[in-house]
């Protein structure tokens, strides 16, 4: 790559450290951006995804934005695929072994990652890499080698392995390797910089460590914050149903970041907009003074996030149909039609609708009075052992029945999602 001119090292530092958690250490990165200020070469900036789903959501856009930051300061960004760690499977945060994915798995996931990174990074200054280049030809006996640098004590350092170790939950040698591989990557590509979500802070030290060993300069270590999902509790996940895809509709996005508390609005706007701290503070200081309705600013952020991943169009377009149908209580004109056989239980009705991705879902859904049912709340009563039942008439449904009686019903779950259900007999 070409020389070129850099902003200063306080501007850059300024707009990298923006909405980051750890930053090992700062003082390093700002020599690297003293250096290459001088050079006129970019610093290479490595991210690795495993391709372990199919379909990236917002929670991993924190990650790209950071990347894309880097990208728009002048760096070279890697984008490396681990197709090979992919095999292994990350055990950050689990509590027991990861299923560990074939080749063909991480392949078929893997060409939906190379579509979607794209609503986020710019495909121009992107390097695509798949860490199988390296770690396939390092074979056993290299592999071995690598373990050599790392002893097991520091190893068990990592809290998910302390945890597991200390409740005589299996960790099978396999998700030891784990860390030694990732950071064998920072080795090949001789990184200036890894970054990560809080959860890989280990991993992502381990590779300084290890380049220590190799004799080169070691990384620098940025990690972000794990977005937490629509629900206002927890990490976004797909299996929690808390999740927006990139790929989602722009009704979707509009409508489930309606759909978030207020006060979470805050951190979506730091870490999935380039919307400027200041002008961010100040319209923080306004609604808190009166000044501002929440609902507003929650609107332009969903906006912005509806345009990002579809465009402005979608994004107007998305708001009125909320406006029109959701806000104000209306009932969309198309729902989708649905037929059961009496009995069908509820949960395998939402599942069946489209409405809940499971029926571990479905139960979360119903605990969290998120079911509607002809307008009235499907309620778990307090009372146990009822023994299941159909109980008739409006506002009567129940976890205690499961099933719904013969006829037709409209579904609700949340503010906007809708289906209308048929049981027959």
């Amino acid at each position: 790559m070409t020389s070129q001119s850099f902003r200063p090292v306080a501007e850059q530092l300024s707009v990298l450290g923006r909405g980051t958690v750890d930053l090992i250490d700062e003082s390093q990165l700002a020599d690297k951006l003293e250096r290459s200020l001088v050079s006129g070469q970019p610093l290479t900036v490595k991210t690795g995804f495993d391709p372990s789903t199919p379909d990236l959501h917002l929670g991993h856009c924190v990650l790209l934005q950071k990347m894309r930051q880097f990208q728009d300061l002048g760096h070279r960004v890697i984008f490396l695929i681990g197709d090979f760690t992919g095999m292994i499977g990350d055990p950050t945060g689990k509590k027991k072994t990861r299923p560990q994915l074939s080749r063909e798995q991480i392949e078929e996931n893997l060409a939906t990652y190379e579509r979607q990174v794209y609503k986020v990074l710019d495909r121009d200054k992107t390097v695509v890499d798949h860490n199988s280049r390296w770690l396939d030809p390092l074979g056993s006996a290299g592999i071995i080698k690598l373990a050599g640098k790392y002893t097991l004590a520091r190893m068990m350092e990592r809290d998910d392995f302390r945890t597991r170790y200390e409740n005589h939950q299996t960790i099978t040698l396999h998700e030891l390797l784990y860390p030694l591989v990732q950071a064998y990557d920072s080795i090949a590509l001789e990184a200036d910089v890894e970054l990560g979500g809080h959860d890989q802070i280990f991993n992502l030290l381990v590779g300084r460590t290890l380049m220590k060993e190799h004799g080169l300069e070691p990384q620098v270590v940025l990690t972000v914050p794990l977005l937490v999902g629509t629900d206002g509790r927890e990490k976004m996940s797909k299996s929690l149903g808390n999740a927006i895809g990139v790929e989602d509709p722009p009704g979707e996005i509009y409508g489930r970041t309606m759909s978030i508390p207020d006060e979470l609005m805050w951190d979506w706007w730091l870490l999935l907009t380039d919307l400027g701290e200041e002008e961010l503070a100040a319209k923080k200081l306004q609604v808190e003074q009166g000044a501002l309705h929440p609902k507003a600013v929650k609107q332009e952020l969903a906006r912005s996030l509806t345009a990002r991943f579809h465009d402005a169009e979608a994004a107007r377009e998305a708001e009125r149909e909320f406006e029109s149908v959701f806000a104000r209580g209306g009932v969309p004109d198309e729902i989708p039609e649905f037929e059961f056989d009496f009995p069908t239980r509820i949960t395998e009705i939402l599942v069946g609708a489209g409405l809940a991705a499971s029926k571990g879902e479905a139960r979360r859904l119903i605990q969290q009075g998120a079911i509607h049912i002809d307008g009235e709340k499907f309620v778990i009563p307090d009372s146990a052992g009822l023994e299941p039942h159909v109980l008739p008439g409006p506002g009567s449904y129940s976890m205690a029945s499961f099933e719904l009686p013969v006829g037709e019903h409209l579904v609700k779950v949340g503010k906007r999602h809708f289906a209308r259900v048929t049981i027959t007999g």
